[in-house]
Parts: C-alpha cells; structure tokens; sequence
C-alpha cells in the first residue's frame, strides 16, 4: 500500500535525540525547545515563538492570551479541521461559520465580510492543504473593522502570499507540527507573534501559569501545553532540511498537476489552482471529483485501497458536525463549496518520500478507477 503520508527523519534529527537523552533534559526544559522557538518564528518572520504540545493546544492558547469578551463571535471557515472551533469553544466564544472560495478553497473576504455581527471580535484564517488565503484582503478587512486576525497556518508551512510568509499574519500565529506536516515533532505546534506581552501570555498559559516570583503562587488559569526537549530536538533537525522539505513538497505537487492533467482536461477531476501571488507549498495534494463521475469520494477511495494506493478523505464541514451543533453560529446562508469538498475532494499519498514514477503510478490507478465508474 502506497501510504498517503509518513515523515522522513534523518542523521540530524537522531543525532539531535542522542544528545538531549545524554543531556538529562528530556521534559519542557532544554535548550533544544529554545532553539526550535527561534527557527519556526525565523521561517515566519516573526519575533517570538512559543511552542505547544500540538497545534490545537496552540489555538486555545491563541484565543486564551487575546482575552477576547465572553460570548464573542469568531468567524472561521467551514471547511477545516474541528480544532479551529474547539478553540473558540474552549474560550466562552462563538465560532461562525462561513463557506469556502470555490477557486482557493479558502475562506475569502466576501465571505467574511457577509458573516459579520455587531458580535464578531475575531477572524481566524486557515489555508487549506497548502494554499494561501488572500491575506491582504482579510488583513485589510480585519483592520477596517477593528477585528483581531489569527492565523492557521499549520498545512502551509513554506507558502506564501505575495512574498510574505504564512505564520507571519495576524496577532498571533499558529503552526501544528504533527507527523504529517513539512515540520513534524511528532506531535507539537507552536504559536507565533510579533507583541511581547502576547508571547509572554503564551508562556504562561502553556505552562499553567507559575508565578515567576513565587512559582507555585498562580497568575491566573492556565494549561499544561508544555512541548518536551524531546520533541523539539526532532524539530531542530527538522529545520536545517527545510527548505531541501519545502521544494520536494512542491515538486511533488507539480508532478501531480502534470499526471493527473488528462482527468483534469476531461472534466473528471479539479486540481489546486495556481494563483497569482500565492506560492502553494502542497502539503496534502489533493483533488475533488467532478459531477461528471458518478461517484462520491467515499467510493473512489475504497477502489483505489484496492489497488494498493492510500487516500484521505477531505474535512467534513464543521457546519455538519453533530458535536457542534448546538454551540455555533452559522456565519453563510449556504455552504454549496463546503458541502462539495466535504463529499467529492479526498487527497493522494504526499510524503516526501514520493518519487515521479509512484505519482505516476497512483495518477494511472486513479484513472483505471475513474474510467471504470
């Protein structure tokens, strides 16, 4: 079976677990936390790095430092993973939903605008598998309206908009390291932000609020978010491939767009577009079954598995989610786009250890099963 994704370690991430083991420093304490904080704000451009346990966590404490009014209304898109609205939830506010761009599959300023109350304090933007959101116009329209932006940035480590960085939008930042991603601990995330008394708030809620005077006397409320010197030590050695990552991403994206151009020519799929001013560092590649195939995602997925190929299938709307029914505020009148990725999109095996000649052998299988539909 031809995994949809596996990370790829090598000498230096090793290295780097030996010498934290000999160190002794293998819980939140270490050197090499430190020095995985710097290097993911330094991809972003950003001053401070606070690293997490995982990129949920990460949000939480985004939305936990920024202290927003109870009740507050934080618009976000649908089509993402159900951590965007865990951390508003976990936070006493209400995320509001809003359908995606057809084109980007991104939530886009139109939407945006149409979904916002005399309620709304906050925007959290997300880029979906790679691509950018159109920043400059969900920067601009936040400013506008006083909103504060958060920026998800955890599927587009190595994208950019307009020359600018995703992570380096917003307040603060967010980034998850899990396995699948261009960066991986493992587990862990990080939170990214260019205001000291935000970073120094982060530290504090991800490190249950200990005093700094009298530790065990409690500043406030806080988490146990703590990354281990473990995890970071992989990350560092994760960071000095980065770029080497970020290129074989993209590269594998592009092999993809060339196999799998014939589907696309013969309206049975649609691929990522490419658009102007946004470099899409392809963290998952994935595609989204016309209506011309006569079958939902679930089906084709189930017919590629039985030709030896993993697939994923994309995010079910957050609209949809029986968990959160009761506790959101749909933002749009409509989730067609939503509701279509959700049901026809799924991605294809985006490791990086891929090579052109297994792309092409997944593109030929997906065609066998779509030809055979």
């Amino acid at each position: 079976m031809i995994p949809v994704s596996e990370p790829v370690l090598g000498e230096a991430e090793r290295e780097n677990v030996i010498r934290c083991v000999e160190s002794g420093w293998i819980s939140s304490g270490g050197n090499f936390v430190t020095e995985f904080e710097s290097g993911m704000a330094a991809i972003a451009g950003r001053k401070f790095g606070v690293a997490v346990n995982n990129g949920t966590s990460g949000l939480i404490a985004a939305f936990r430092a920024l202290d927003l009014p109870s009740g507050s209304e934080v618009i976000m898109p649908s089509f993402t993973i159900i951590s965007c609205a865990l951390a508003a939830i976990y936070n006493n506010l209400t995320p509001v939903f809003v359908d995606s761009d057809p084109v980007s599959w991104n939530m886009e300023a139109e939407q945006l605008r149409a979904a916002i109350t005399s309620k709304t304090r906050a925007v959290l933007a997300v880029h979906i598998y790679g691509q950018p959101a159109d920043m400059e116009a969900i920067s601009e329209l936040a400013n506008e309206l006083n909103l504060v932006l958060v920026e998800d940035h955890s599927e587009a480590l190595g994208s950019s908009f307009k020359g600018i960085p995703c992570g380096s939008f917003g307040a603060i930042s967010v980034a998850s390291t899990y396995a699948n991603k261009a960066v991986t601990t493992g587990e862990g995330g990080v939170c990214l932000t260019d205001d000291p008394d935000l970073a120094e708030r982060l530290r504090g809620i991800r490190n249950l609020c200990f005093g700094t005077v009298d530790r065990f006397n409690h500043t406030g409320l806080g988490y146990n978010f703590r990354m281990t010197n473990l995890q970071a030590a992989v990350g560092v050695g994760q960071l000095r491939r980065f770029d080497e990552i970020v290129k074989h991403k993209i590269r594998i994206g592009e092999f993809y767009r060339k196999a799998l151009a014939p589907l696309e020519e013969r309206h049975l799929v649609e691929l990522p577009k490419r658009l102007t001013g946004r470099v899409n560092s392809y963290w998952m590649c994935g595609c989204v079954l016309t209506n011309r195939v006569g079958a939902d995602a679930t089906a084709v997925r189930e017919l590629l598995a039985c030709r030896g190929v993993d697939t994923r299938a994309f995010f079910a709307p957050l609209h949809s989610q029986p968990a959160l029914r009761d506790l959101s505020v749909e933002g749009s009148a409509s989730f067609e786009v939503a509701n279509r990725l959700g049901e026809r999109g799924f991605y294809l095996p985006s490791g990086i250890g891929l090579e052109a000649g297994t792309i092409g052998h997944v593109a030929e299988q997906l065609g066998v099963v779509l030809d055979g539909i």
